[in-house]
Parts: structure tokens; C-alpha cells; sequence
């Protein structure tokens, strides 16, 4: 009967569902720190003394957590250690970094002349050390199990968008910033008008708690992945090095499955991917997360906040659940080459520069004011990021083959573009005209 509804599903019959499921709790792990600050951007820029441009501040102390993979790598060259300390002892730093988060967040220090949210930032620091790092250290790690389970972790890779995303939407936004008279009715006085916004369900603190128990809750299914004899079982035949250095090995003859799948699979490696395709896919990857990771979120303040504060939230709180929808439906594509990975990126052109224009075009962009225009921009964000999910996993999974170090190498390339894309976009939103805040009053 499983055989059955697996058939029936397209889900291969073989695979153990106990190491799916630890899998996915894992890969929640990994940017769910990071991605419960994004979703609380539309709460967070209203009270910070950054105002619309903190997100810029944020993408780049995002990106200064690259310091991990570097570190990493630096130690690989030192001596031997198992991965498995280290990314238990990221996972508890992530959770001890979102519970601090949350009460800190409105916080601030004065700082070269103003008030500057520094608590927010050394927390968001910590929770990208997590993150980042996970690009070079959790995914990898999942390379040593059957090709079939690293989908299972970037399934939960996407739940770490929408999980805080569930959660947001459970917490609102209150509703759109509205301008109220604050200086009574006598006639020989101008009026005085103060934005007001009503308040969400509840407040950031116990938002952030959530995020903290969710995030230890990964580190316990990490723990039973990596010791459990069900989920060892569950291997590939790799030979294990130093860190995540590993290589795959010839299948013996008496495993017929393996050697089958193997040889498929890398005579379709062989026939597709020279020198030119990697290096194009690895460009590819690097280009979609300088505009998805590093340049477009610090510019959505921008983009969505003129058209009111609920249009921003559904904004974030949605684009962040077509990360996981993306990765879902790669769940059931078996197939990916490169001409439709191409195909996927022109198509995304198109969402990328009405997201600019809106941007940029601040406070007065296309339709403000109108329904239409609220939807537009709503269903532009959500599809973009859809669009730079499933291209990163498409390739990810068409890469993996090639062994640990290219899942590395992938990993470093996703970091780099995001490092330039955040610098880009911190230089044009505090240093130039480019970008115009809204204000209602």
C-alpha cells in the first residue's frame, strides 16, 4: 500500500520518511534566524532610528557573516575536526541569538553622532553566522546522504521562510500608517498632523521567542539525523575526509539500484556539464543571489512601503513562502538541464525591473494608490523570489554530482554574489538620491 501511494505520488518507495522529515527540521534551521528579521521589517523600520533604509544596514551585517565560511575553511587547512560539533554549536548560537533578538531589538546606542539600533545589529550579525555558514557547512553535509534526501533538506531550507512567514501572518501589522491631528481645533494655529499606525496582534518579543524555539527544535533533529542507525543507513557510498571533503564511490555489483541510478546520473553529468556549463551555472547562481539575496531586499522598503504598510507585509511575508513552493515543486521535477535554467532567468528579468521601478520611482511609483497597484507589486515580490529559489535549487541539485567540494564551491559562489549585491545596494541607498522615502503627512 506505501509502494503504492509512493507510485502514485512520484516519491521514490525506498526512502526512509523518518530521515525526510529530520532532513527538512534540519534545513529549517539554516536561514530561519535571518528570514524571521525580514519578516518583521514592516514592525521593525517603523520604530528604528534607520528608518527605511535599515534593511540596507541589515543585508550588509548579513553579508559580514560570511566570516564564517572563511573561518571554516581556514580551519579545514589547520586540522581535522567533525562537522557535526560545529553545526550543533551554530544551531545553539542561533537560537540564543533569536531569543536575545527579541528582546533587544528596540534598542539603540549613540553612535558617531546618532542613534544607531547597534544591539539589533551584533544579534543579526550572530543569526547570519548561522545562515551564512550553513551554505558552506549544512548543505554539504546532506551530500552524503542519497541524492533523494538533499531535496528533502532544501524543502526545509524554504520552511525557513515560511514558517516565520505563518507566524507573522498570524501576527499582523496592524494596518496602514494614518496622519491624525495632534494639536487641537484653535483656529490661530497651523495644524499639526502625526503618522499613527494601529498596533499587530502582538508584539515582536514573543515573535522572536518563537523563532528561538523553532531554531532549537532544529538542533534536536540535527542531533538525530547525524547519531540515529535509521538515518546512517541512509547514506551514499562516499568515502568521508576531512570536514565535508568526500568523494563517491563505484557501487558494487550486488547493489543493482545504486549502480543503476549512479550511471544514469552521471552520464547525464558527462553530457551536459563541461567546463563551460559549471562555470555558467556557477555564474548563473552567483547573479540571481547578488539580485536576490544582496541587492532587491534592501530596496523592497522602497518598492513596497509607498503603496501602505499591509501591502509590505503581505509583500514579505509571501515572497517568503515562494521559496518553500518553489522548493516544493522541485520536489516532484526530476528533471532539470540547462536550457530551462536559462529559460527560468530570462523570465525572471522582466519581475526584476518592475521591482526596480517601483523602487526607484519612490514616493509616487506606477498605480499608488489603487488596488491594482497593490497587487501588482504584491504578486511581482512574491514571483521574483519564487523565481530565485527554484533557479539556486535547480542548479544546486544539477551540481551535485560533481561531489562535496562543488556543493562548497556552490555555496561560496551564492555568498560572493549576495556579498556584492548588498554592498551595491547599501552605497545607493544611503549615499545617494536614488531611493525617496514615503512619508504620509
Amino acid at each position: 500500500m506505501r509502494k503504492k501511494l509512493y507510485l502514485l505520488c512520484g516519491i521514490n518507495s525506498e526512502r526512509k520518511l523518518i530521515v525526510d522529515l529530520l532532513a527538512i527540521l534540519f534545513g529549517i534551521g539554516s536561514w530561519l534566524g535571518i528570514n524571521s528579521v525580514y519578516v518583521q521589517l514592516p514592525l521593525l523600520v517603523g520604530n528604528a532610528p534607520e528608518g527605511w533604509n535599515l534593511p540596507s544596514y541589515l543585508v550588509v551585517i548579513i553579508q559580514l557573516g560570511n566570516i564564517g565560511p572563511i573561518l571554516y575553511t581556514a580551519a579545514l587547512r589547520i586540522k581535522s575536526f567533525r562537522d557535526s560539533y560545529l553545526i550543533i554549536g551554530l544551531l545553539v548560537l542561533g537560537s540564543c541569538a533569536a531569543m536575545t533578538t527579541g528582546f533587544v531589538y528596540d534598542q539603540t546606542v549613540h553612535v558617531f553622532g546618532a542613534e544607531r539600533s547597534v544591539p539589533l545589529f551584533i544579534s543579526v550579525f550572530a543569526l547570519s553566522l548561522v545562515g551564512c555558514t550553513s551554505s558552506v557547512l549544512f548543505m554539504p553535509y546532506m551530500g552524503r546522504f542519497k541524492d533523494i534526501y538533499l531535496i528533502s533538506y532544501l524543502i526545509g531550507e524554504g520552511f525557513s521562510g515560511f514558517m516565520p512567514s505563518i507566524v507573522a501572518l498570524i501576527q499582523g501589522v496592524g494596518g496602514n500608517g494614518e496622519c491624525r491631528l495632534v494639536n487641537g481645533t484653535d483656529p490661530n494655529e497651523p495644524p499639526v498632523y502625526t503618522s499613527y499606525t494601529p498596533p499587530p496582534r502582538f508584539g515582536t518579543r514573543p515573535y522572536f521567542i518563537v523563532s528561538s524555539v523553532i531554531l532549537a527544535i532544529s538542533m534536536v533533529a540535527f542531533v538525530l539525523l547525524d547519531r540515529l542507525t535509521v538515518c546512517r543507513r541512509e547514506y551514499a557510498a562516499v568515502s568521508i575526509g576531512n570536514g565535508n571533503n568526500y568523494a563517491y564511490e563505484p557501487s558494487t555489483p550486488n547493489d543493482e539500484e545504486t549502480r543503476s541510478a549512479a550511471d544514469t546520473t552521471s552520464q547525464k553529468v558527462k553530457a551536459s556539464l563541461d567546463r563551460t556549463n559549471y562555470l555558467l551555472m556557477m555564474v548563473l547562481i552567483s547573479v540571481m543571489c547578488l539580485f536576490g539575496n544582496g541587492f532587491f531586499p534592501s530596496i523592497q522598503s522602497y518598492s513596497c512601503l509607498p503603496y501602505g504598510n499591509i501591502a509590505y507585509h503581505l509583500t514579505v511575508t509571501l515572497s517568503s513562502m515562494a521559496n518553500p513552493a518553489a522548493c516544493f515543486l522541485a520536489f516532484f521535477v526530476q528533471k532539470n538541464s540547462i536550457r530551462s535554467i536559462v529559460a527560468l532567468s530570462v523570465v525572471f528579468v522582466p519581475f526584476a525591473a518592475y521591482a526596480l521601478t517601483t523602487a526607484i520611482t519612490s514616493p509616487d511609483p506606477p498605480l499608488m494608490h489603487s488596488v491594482l497597484g497593490d497587487i501588482l507589486v504584491v504578486a511581482c515580490w512574491t514571483l521574483l523570489v519564487g523565481f530565485v529559489s527554484y533557479i539556486r535549487l535547480a542548479i544546486t541539485t544539477l551540481l551535485r554530482c560533481e561531489g562535496g567540494q562543488t556543493l562548497v564551491w556552490v555555496g561560496v559562489a551564492t555568498q560572493l554574489g549576495s556579498l556584492v549585491g548588498s554592498i551595491l545596494s547599501f552605497t545607493l541607498v544611503n549615499f545617494t538620491d536614488t531611493f525617496q522615502q514615503y512619508y504620509p503627512c
